[in-house]
This record gives structure tokens, sequence and C-alpha cells, in this order.
């Protein structure tokens, strides 16, 4: 598999499939049935949807770059990485979410209410990482410049959110431009981590952190949002510059 057909594959799949989803879930709510998180039909799309960004990834993965399946399950869940990489996510998510401490707060009514949301969001949000950093996007940059990259990968990964909001029934709920704002930052930090780190297990575990935290922190300082994503934007830069520098 060459590189056009390597990115088509992924693009094609991965949206394709939760398009075929969604327009089944707009036909089955037109004649009347309720397809969301409160019935188990529901239940079924939002799963077969959720993972198609993951099962092609892994697909092309193994196509395009000759994985097997067990290097990437390795991978997602090798959490013995250097501690200069745990200390770069925390700098990441400090930055991201320091707004709170102006004005902000978080809402945790019982210790584990964290650590559950931290393991669905790696059942249902880490595992993306696996099609959009850990294949998508590199193969971007193997031609494209990080940002350019970055960019392209913020559109596509911003489709597919929207078409898997309107499957779990959420899409009308949705701040659409907040949230959009929020995942081109993601961007930046998820692909300047996989490029500085390599470590699937380290993007997934970030994705999962950051989905945590925007669940349980509310208010902050909206100003103070705004220069620290700036700043995150041109720490991703650097750091992905000096990770492809010394390869």
């Amino acid at each position: 598999m060459d590189k056009p057909k390597a990115l088509l594959t992924y693009l094609s799949g991965t949206l394709g499939q939760i398009f075929i989803i969604s327009l089944a879930v707009f036909l089955l709510r037109n004649i009347g049935m309720t397809v969301d998180y409160t019935t188990a039909l529901g239940m079924v799309f939002i799963v077969i949807g959720g993972i198609s960004s993951a099962l092609w990834g892994a697909i092309v993965k193994i196509k395009y770059q000759k994985a097997k399946i067990k290097e990437i399950l390795i991978d997602f869940v090798n959490v013995r990485q250097p501690i200069s990489s745990y200390v770069l996510v925390l700098a990441f998510l400090l930055l991201d979410f320091c707004y709170i401490l102006y004005g902000g707060k978080l809402q945790i009514g019982s210790w584990y209410i964290p650590v559950i949301l931290f393991l669905k969001a790696i059942l249902f949000g880490g595992i993306e990482e696996i099609g959009w950093r850990y294949t998508f996007q590199p193969i971007l940059e193997e031609k494209l410049n990080y940002i350019f990259s970055t960019v392209l990968t913020f559109v596509s990964w911003g489709v597919w959110h929207l078409l898997y909001f309107y499957i779990e029934g959420s899409l009308n709920q949705a701040d659409i431009m907040p949230f959009l704002l929020g995942l081109l930052i993601n961007c930046f930090i998820l692909s300047a981590l996989y490029n500085k780190t390599r470590s699937l297990w380290i993007c997934a575990m970030t994705h999962a952190l950051i989905n945590t935290l925007s669940q349980i922190s509310s208010d902050g300082n909206f100003y103070i949002s705004l220069i620290c994503k700036a700043v995150i934007v041109v720490m991703a830069v650097v750091v992905s510059h000096k990770a492809k520098s010394k390869t």
C-alpha cells in the first residue's frame, strides 16, 4: 500500500463508516425510533461509529507499515514511558486547564468519579488515537509540514466528531464553536506528544485526561484560556520541530 492509498483508505474507511451509521440513525429516527444512549440499538450504533477511527487506523497501520495487531495492542497499553514524557503531558495539561484557577472550579462528587470517567474516556476517546495520531497524521507528515498536517487532521477529526455527536444524540446540545476550538488545540497537544514520544499510550492517556478534566471543570477566565491556547500552539510547534530535527 502506497502513501496516497493509505491516506485514502483511512479517511474513506473512517468517515465512510461513521457516515453510514449516521445515515442509518437518521432514517430510524425519522420513522419514530429512539436511537441514542438510552436504547440498546443506539448503543450498538454508537460503538460501531465510535470504533471507526481505531479500526481503520489499525487496518492501515498493518497494511502500510506492516505492523502486527499485537504490536498495536502493546503500544496502546505500554505505560512504561520515560518520566520526561509524563512531565511534558503535565505541562500541556496545566496550560490547557490553568484558566480554572481564575474563577473556575472542579466538580468532583466522590474521589472515584474521575477514575471512572478516565477509564471510560480511554475506551470512548483514547482509542481514537490509534487512527488520528498513531496512523493518519504521521503519514501526512511524511510529505507535509507539521502545522498543515495538524490542521488537516483537525478538519477530518472535526467532521468525524460532529457525525459521532449526531449518532449519540448530543449534537443539538453541543456548543460547536468552543468545542472545535478546543479540538484544534487538542490536535496540537496530541500530535506534539506523539512526535516527541512516539508513544500511542501517551496520546491515549492524554486524550482521556483531557476528556475527564473537561467533564469535571466549569467556568474559569476566558481570556486566560485564550492566552494559554496560543502558548500551547507555539509550544507544540517547537516540541515537534525539535523532535523532527533529531530524526
